[in-house]
């Protein structure tokens, strides 16, 4: 299996996750291959036929309804599910057992994005493009682990960072993750502090001057909004929150003032 050479996203390299899944899925070794089932919480696992175990399934799933009703049961089903396995668990779900209790990873991760994108920039839509990685001075990453997540995208920054030494990568996070291996500034923030780091780089940002007040007029709104907002808290108060030394938020802001716009060459 090979990816395509001239294809304008992945330029042929193909996601290490799906390249070795065959060995995943060939493997006997350490991988499920039976129903497995306990009488009950405190004994070990035993293999069962699958009639057993969907027999017994249907059995806890009907005294539970018996007992607390249907909005008892809830499911929690993969963002990965093809149309057709979508449809045959909502069937399940919302057909037959007669619950609305069913939620996916595609709601809880994409949903969030599309709420934060028409509150920002008016629709859902992302405002770049993968060719504007080779066009960047400075990557900030915030609330995302892309060397692991989102390994094509990566490589060309590992890659365009490799041929521009000068580029600054930036990533917040509490862990220290594979995208920290290229990081030149590592921001362990404290966990849900993720906002209050924003507001102190947006604070620097417009107490240098870092931003185009061109573009801020004639193309957004609510700036004095969140200038007011920003400047709430002074950038000490905000580290302390978030558990960073001050002198590390104020290099990131300094790196971030400091890129280019991302245009055309």
């Amino acid at each position: 299996m090979e990816g395509t050479p001239d294809y304008p996203v992945n330029r042929g390299m193909l996601c290490s996750k799906g390249m070795n899944l065959h060995h995943t899925v060939n493997d006997r070794s350490d991988r499920l291959l039976y129903p497995q089932m306990r009488p009950n919480r405190h004994m070990p696992l035993q293999r069962t036929t699958w009639d057993i175990a969907l027999e017994r399934a249907a059995a806890v799933l009907r005294s539970l309804i018996t007992r607390y009703g249907k909005d008892s049961i809830g499911f929690y089903i993969s963002g990965q599910c093809l149309t057709e396995e979508y449809y045959i668990i909502n069937k399940l779900v919302r057909g037959f057992i007669g619950t609305n209790n069913i939620d996916s990873n595609s709601r809880l991760c994409m949903s969030t994005a599309v709420a934060a994108y028409k509150m920002a920039l008016g629709e859902d839509s992302v405002p770049l493009s993968y060719a504007d990685i080779e066009l960047a001075d400075c990557f900030f990453v915030t609330g995302a682990n892309p060397a692991w997540c989102h390994p094509i995208l990566w490589r060309r920054v590992e890659a365009h960072k490799a041929a521009h030494p000068g580029v600054k990568v930036i990533v917040a996070d509490p862990r220290r993750t594979d995208s920290c291996a290229i990081a030149d500034l590592h921001l362990p923030l404290n966990p849900g502090t993720d906002s209050t780091l924003h507001y102190a780089i947006g604070r620097l940002l417009i107490e240098n001057g870092d931003y185009c007040p061109d573009f801020i007029r004639h193309h957004t709104e609510g700036f004095l909004a969140y200038r007011s907002r920003v400047f709430e808290r002074t950038v000490a108060e905000a580290a302390s929150i978030c558990g960073l030394e001050e002198s590390d938020i104020r290099q990131a802001a300094e790196w971030i003032g400091a890129a280019g716009p991302v245009e055309p060459v």
